[in-house]
């Protein structure tokens, strides 16, 4: 019985520490299929980039020994005519190639009793098989981390051809150089695989986890568990929560559990859910960036002024003989609302404001203030790589606190000259705010492609194919260092 209950305890705990997801990314076998084009190509420029170190070696040759130097190796074409990727259920990704080809050049010395001499080489590989499974997981600080699981190689041909010195030589270096090349190549292939996977999870251990979005806030994408990897695609489920920038409490509320659609069409599915949404409310709302002071400036260009209220509330417009620019103060009392539903999303914001006259020499003098609630729309696009929301204002409530002129009665007036404001002035500077967007992925070079963004209850969903452009003379890899 104690066994029974220890077993439950822990099944227990383990689902309390199954963090839910605020931000999900799922890879398709189209999108690792794109990504194992991407990385061939890449591959060949960095092959023809690499150096490598010399060797030396001593044969026989009747009774002489005879010492010989191989240096400046460079690789000067490289073929990799067939290869493929799969995912490896529980493991992570498998990629082999077959049938490439390679031609290395290097500079050969010879040293023998009473004997120099050196010249050119030319190594012809050809039958090379690689197959590699990378496993991936997640590390202690909620990054991916990738390692070499299993490396097998081999090398049908390798045809060596001497130029320079002595044509006896040729016979005698080509057949005793063949075998120690063909050999160096078996032995190091997996090491130099080993080295580079090494080399990119290295990378990956300092890939910014934490981002800054804007002088308001910054976005947790770290790991909440290891991706799950099955046979059709690969999943990424990210911690997805927006702070206030240079803070990292956690808001009073926990993700939701959702999940992606069951399609292969697209190279990437990126879903975000309503948690990711009601904390970037909640870190605006905190960092301040609902509080908006409109100035002198940006009422005279919309023309806000104390003549509008001649015909909406006349008290106003008596009591100025010369048109006064209006200055509005807008605080949010509470986060914005937002609300998911099928094809829609809807952002509710609720808060006080506060009008004032601008009087000559910049003195203000008040004029009313009262409570409001704005109900918007929210347009969804993307950009590059990143979320765009704007607003647009539906609907409007407004209640007065305090008036200097007492016109009650004429709160619908009121309501409008707000609306005409809110429209042309303030959420305008809202969407300035939000128009750097959320950066979804953090990859170099790449932009999303076709992305259609379909809003559920709860979430939404973008399906998207990527495009890679690497720059001219770029060295960069594939992940952005900012």
């Amino acid at each position: 019985m104690l066994k029974a209950w220890y077993s439950f305890l822990l099944c227990w705990l383990s689902l309390q520490l199954e963090a839910n997801p605020g931000l999900k990314v799922r890879i398709t076998q189209k999108g690792l299929d794109y990504g194992r084009r991407i990385g061939m190509e890449l591959l060949k420029q960095e092959v023809l980039k690499e150096t490598f170190p010399s060797w030396s070696g001593q044969e026989s040759f009747s009774i002489v020994k005879v010492n010989y130097v191989i240096s400046r190796l460079r690789i000067n074409a490289v073929d990799f005519p067939e290869s493929s990727a799969s995912f490896i259920p529980g493991t992570g990704i498998s990629l082999s190639v077959v049938h490439a080809s390679a031609t290395i050049s290097a500079d050969w010395k010879m040293n023998a009793w009473l004997l120099k001499d050196q010249g050119g080489i030319t190594v012809s590989i050809s039958g090379l098989f690689i197959a590699v499974i990378i496993e991936v997981s997640r590390d202690s600080t909620g990054r991916l981390s990738v390692l070499l699981h299993n490396c097998q190689t081999s090398i049908n041909s390798v045809k060596v051809k001497l130029s320079g010195g002595s044509s006896w030589i040729y016979s005698f270096l080509s057949g005793s150089i063949e075998k120690p090349v063909h050999t160096k190549l078996n032995k190091n292939l997996c090491l130099n695989i080993k080295y580079k996977i090494q080399m990119m999870d290295a990378h990956l251990r300092k890939h910014k986890v934490l981002s800054q979005i804007d002088a308001f806030v910054q976005i947790d994408y770290s790991l909440v568990s290891s991706p799950a990897v099955f046979k059709s695609h690969m999943n990424l489920d990210l911690k997805g929560t927006v702070y206030p920038l240079g803070k990292h409490t956690d808001p009073p509320f926990v993700p939701a559990p959702f999940a992606l659609p069951d399609k292969d069409d697209s190279m990437l599915y990126l879903g975000v859910s309503s948690y990711f949404l009601k904390s970037a409310s909640l870190a605006y709302y905190k960092a301040g960036a609902f509080n908006i002071t409109m100035s002198k400036e940006l009422a005279t260009t919309f023309n806000l002024n104390t003549a509008l209220f001649k015909d909406l509330v006349p008290e106003i417009a008596l009591s100025y003989l010369t048109a006064c620019p209006m200055l509005l103060k807008l605080m949010a009392t509470s986060p914005p609302v937002i609300s998911l539903n099928a094809d829609r999303c809807i952002l509710q914001i609720t808060g006080c404001v506060e009008v004032f006259a601008v009087l000559p020499y910049s003195t203000t003098q008040y004029i009313f203030a009262g409570n409001l609630t704005a109900s918007t729309r929210v347009y969804l696009t993307i950009t590059k790589q990143k979320l765009i929301i704007s607003l647009l204002l539906k609907r409007l409530q407004f209640s007065l606190l305090h008036s200097i002129l007492g016109f009650s009665e004429q709160m619908s007036l009121a309501e409008n000259f707000l609306s005409y404001a809110l429209q042309s002035a303030v959420i305008p500077e809202i969407n300035d705010k939000l128009g750097k967007g959320f950066p979804l992925l953090n990859l170099a070079h790449t932009t999303l492609t076709g992305p259609v963004i379909k809003i559920n209850p709860g979430h939404l969903v973008i399906a998207t194919d990527v495009d890679y452009k690497r720059k001219e003379g770029g060295d960069e890899d594939l992940h952005s260092h900012s």
